[in-house]
Parts: C-alpha cells; structure tokens; sequence
C-alpha cells in the first residue's frame, strides 16, 4: 500500500503472486502507440541517411529500436505504477489493473533492454548501440525517476529520450552522428513540449491528483500557453531546416511550412482559450494535430528521400 497526495493505492508487490497475464498485456506494457511513433522516426533516419545498409542488418535495426523503447516503455509502467493507478488515462494498465506484477514488469524491461541494446550493437554497430542504451537509461532514469516528478520543465528535458530514434537510425547506417541527423532530433524535441503540455492542460486534475509538477499545475495555464505558443514557432522553423542544409528539397521545405503554420495557428488558438475552459476544445485540437504533424514531416522527409532516388535513378538510365 502506498499513500499519494492522500490517495492509498494498493500495489501488489509480486514477491508471493505471480500473475496470471495474457500476451496481450505484455504487449501493452511496451506502450505500442509511442512504440510505432518511436518505429516510425527511427525507419525514417535510417531511410535519409547516406549510404547503404544490407536490407536484413536494416530490419535487425528497426526491431532493436523498437523492442528498446518497448523496454523503456516497460519499466515507466514499473516505476510510476503508484501515480497510474489514481489517473484517470492511466488507471487500466496492466500493473495498476493487477494484470502484471511490478517485479515482472521490471523483469521485462530489463531483458529486452538488454536483448535490444546487444544484439545492435553485434549485428550492426556499437554507436548506435550506444545511442539506444543511452536513450532507455535517459528515458527511465532522468525523465521517469527524477524529472517527472520534480520539476515542471520535465517534459522539457525528458523529451530527448523521444527525440533520439531518428538519430538511432542514422547512425546504424553511417555509424557517425551528423548536423542532418541532430536536426532530425531537434525536430522532435521542441515539438515535445506544445504537444504534451495540449495534453497537460486537459488532464490537469489528475497530474494534480498524483502531485506530478506539470507546467499548467505549478506556473498556471497563461505562463503554459505562452510557453506552447514558442515551442510551437521553434518546431515549424526547424521543420523547414532540412531544405535549408540540402537534405531535403524545396518541395519538402514547402510542405513543413506549410504544416508549420497550421501548428502555430492551432497553438495560438490554445494560446487565446479562456483559463479554466471546461471544455478545453482548442487544447485537444492541438494535442490531435500535433500527432498528424510529427507523422506528416517524417512522411514528406520520406517522400521527398524516394522521388530523389526516383529521379536520380532516372537520370542514370539516360
């Protein structure tokens, strides 16, 4: 039994119950839905990157990023099983649910971290390793265990740990770090902070309810809009850099601009919402279209990497 913000939450410790869980519940322990986003950026790094890689070294590495940030995925649920079951999106989750124990979850996590980060590192290269067993000790470590719970600016510098698959990526082909790769990074790490604190503000009672510091919570909504509003211009100026460092075409430049206004006008639109809406429709938006935008700029950066190759393939058949 652990108290929190004068909630009593019961959680099994697993030392004389094993539990009965099904594969499905396993499989929701590795967070699929930030796991395709994570699968999704990672393939998209490693697709622009420069050079070759062997189609089979190419799919070992996609499967090792994504079974690293399931295993990341794994042992948040571990470690923050007390706040999850008090919060309203989180309370269904195999560990509060009692679904899974938190020492197999821990047990979990810990393997695959293992497996992903080995059998990378063996079969294609030590960097990107390295950059992966970085990612999931940033992601459990800094984010989970210290930031998220004491400071307001956790998802800030929490979010790098989202923000370092597409790096992943590229390193498993060019086994360097590079300025197009960082930029990459960047892309999703100041877009982590307007697309999460959209959810914060909605969800402002349970982050309260738990004692989680969330920005809307500790500096209020107007210093959180504000703050959205910036992180929303610096993603869609950093959305259009790849065409500016020749990575990426004019054609692509135009696109992210493009997606980069709706962004910023749906920030603003949080930005002019009243404090205390009920309703929160703005917020919501912008948490939904944010979604779309990270998928859509890694889509058009895919895009514009195949008609390259389309093109230059063409040219060389002349």
């Amino acid at each position: 039994m652990r108290v929190i913000n004068n909630h009593e939450v019961l959680v099994n410790d697993g030392e004389h119950l094993l539990s009965e869980a099904s594969a499905r519940d396993y499989f929701e322990l590795l967070k699929p839905r930030v796991m395709s986003l994570v699968v999704f950026t990672a393939f998209a790094g490693l697709v622009l990157a420069p050079g070759h890689i062997n189609p089979v070294l190419g799919l070992i590495s996609i499967l090792c990023i994504a079974i690293g940030a399931g295993a990341s995925g794994a042992l948040n649920m571990w470690y923050d099983a007390d706040i999850d079951a008090i919060m309203t999106r989180t309370a269904r989750r195999p560990i509060p649910a009692g679904r899974i124990t938190p020492k197999e979850a821990l047990a979990f996590g810990l393997i695959l971290s293992c497996f992903s980060v080995v059998i990378l590192g063996l079969a294609v290269n030590w960097l990107s390793a390295s950059i992966l067993a970085f990612t999931i000790f940033f992601y459990v470590v800094i984010y989970t265990m210290w930031l998220k719970r004491s400071t307001p600016q956790n998802i800030v510098i929490g979010g790098a740990a989202g923000a370092f698959p597409p790096m992943i990526g590229w390193a498993c082909v060019t086994n360097s770090v590079t300025i197009e790769s960082t930029v990459l990074f960047l892309i999703i790490f100041l877009w982590t902070p307007a697309h999460f604190w959209a959810l914060a503000l909605f969800k402002m009672r349970d982050y309260e309810a738990v004692g989680v510091p969330m920005l809307p919570n500790v500096s209020g909504e107007r210093a959180t809009k504000h703050q959205i509003v910036a992180y929303a211009v610096l993603t869609a100026v950093c959305g259009v850099v790849p065409s500016f460092l020749g990575f990426a075409s004019a054609g692509y430049g135009l696109v992210a601009a493009s997606l980069g206004a709706v962004f910023i006008y749906c920030s603003i639109a949080v930005w002019r919402m009243p404090d205390g809406d009920p309703k929160m429709i703005p917020a919501k938006k912008l948490f939904a279209f944010s979604i779309f935008y990270l998928f859509a700029i890694f889509s058009a950066l895919l895009i514009d990497r195949l008609a390259s190759m389309l093109v230059s393939h063409a040219g060389g058949l002349l």
